[in-house]
Parts: C-alpha cells; structure tokens; sequence
C-alpha cells in the first residue's frame, strides 16, 4: 500500500472510531466513516478489501506500534526482567486509549471465524515485547517465551476491560501476579536443569527442543519467480 492509502486508512480509522463504541468493528461503522470522509465504494474497497476486520487489526497495530516507540525511549536497562515485561504490557495497555474500542475488539476476535486472526494479534505483541526487551533466544524458548506472555497479556487485558478501580490499580496488581506466576514456572525450570537426575531424565526431550528454531526475520532472495527489481536482457 502506498503512502497515499496508508494515510487515508489512517484517517478512516480515525473517523471510524467514533463509530465503533455504537456500532462495533462492524460494516455498518466502517460505511459511516467512509460517509464522513466522503470516500466512494471503490476508495473503500481498496483501501479495506474485507471489509471492517481490516480497521480492527489496523488498530491494534497501530498500538503495537505505540509500544514500540514507548519501549524505545524507555530505561529498560535499569529494570529487572519481571518490571521490564510488567512495564512493556501496561504501556500496550495504556496505548489502548479508547477501552470501548479495544471491548469491541475482543468481542469480534472471539468470532469463530476471526479467532486466528486475533491469535496472530496477540502473538505479534508479544513479539514487539520480547524484541524490544533484546531477547535473543533461538530454540523453542523463542517460541515459549512468546505463547507464555501472550497468555498473560490477554488476561491482563480481560481483567482490564471490567476494570473501574481508581487509576486502575487492580488491573496492575493483577499483571504483576500473572508476572510472578511466570517467575516462578522459570525457576522450577532452572531448578529441573541443575538437577542431574532430571536433568538427565530430559535430556533426550531437551535436546529436541534445541533443535526447534525460530522463524527467519529476512526475507528470502534465492527463491524462484521473485521479482528483484533488476533488469536483465537475458533470454
């Protein structure tokens, strides 16, 4: 999508989110913003090809990249692991500026139909977490780290969308025992790899898990029928 789209999208976004709190992540909301932008049915479509499910993931996108930047200007190194995740997850929080939105989001997410798509979601914040936070595993810790923080993060977030507590102050203390949880699971891991007995035990599955890797971040370049933007005269 070129710059021009992506700012109309942006803009339509904007507009739509005055409309979702009535009308949900729906088509109806997405017509209505499109009518309040002047936009036609062609604008619409390439701009949203399926329809309002594409504004709903640009809106959590849009908040991943929030964090992003939070991160980016933030002191993580002064912090322990457990206060750097904990910080991570109230900034996506507080990136969700509009509770009702998010409410809207979940309830469409939970639709059968969309369910892998706020899965990918969800997956994807806790990526833009543990990168920000310089991971830098490459076996299945990269995986498990990753699905573990995805679980605390989308509790988190159910707990805080019923939350009414003055600044919201329960919904923090419910992160850091979901954080402490965690903590403890890693260290009945530690534990079970100092033990020699157990150690010993698992160490035919351990040596599985090693071997898992996590997906490559470059694109691939030695593929057949990929267009490398270079011209050749070659016949």
């Amino acid at each position: 999508m070129d710059q021009g789209l992506d700012a109309t999208r942006e803009g339509l976004l904007d507009a739509m989110l005055m409309h979702v709190p009535f009308d949900g992540w729906s088509d109806g909301a997405l017509k209505a913003a499109a009518r309040d932008l002047g936009l036609s049915q062609d604008e619409l479509h390439a701009i949203c090809p399926r329809g309002a499910i594409d504004l709903a993931v640009a809106y959590h996108k849009r908040g991943d990249s929030a964090l992003a930047q939070a991160l980016a200007q933030a002191d993580l190194g002064a912090m322990r692991i457990r206060d750097r995740v904990a910080f991570a997850v109230r900034s996506r929080l507080e990136a969700s500026d509009d509770k009702e939105a998010v409410r809207r989001g979940t309830a469409l997410f939970a639709l059968p139909q969309h369910a892998p798509e706020g899965a990918r979601l969800i997956w994807s914040t806790a990526d833009t977490i543990w990168d920000a936070l310089g991971d830098t595993s490459d076996d299945f810790n990269w995986y498990s780290k990753r699905a573990i923080l995805s679980g605390v993060y989308s509790s988190t977030v159910l707990f805080w969308l019923g939350d009414d507590s003055v600044w919201e102050q329960a919904t923090w203390a419910f992160l850091d025992r979901r954080i402490e949880d965690v903590m403890r699971f890693e260290k009945l891991k530690a534990q079970v790899k100092d033990n020699k007995v157990l150690n010993g035990l698992f160490a035919g599955p351990n040596w599985l898990l090693s071997r898992i890797k996590p997906p490559s971040r470059e694109m691939r370049t030695d593929l057949p029928g990929r267009y490398s933007g270079q011209y050749s005269d070659r016949t």
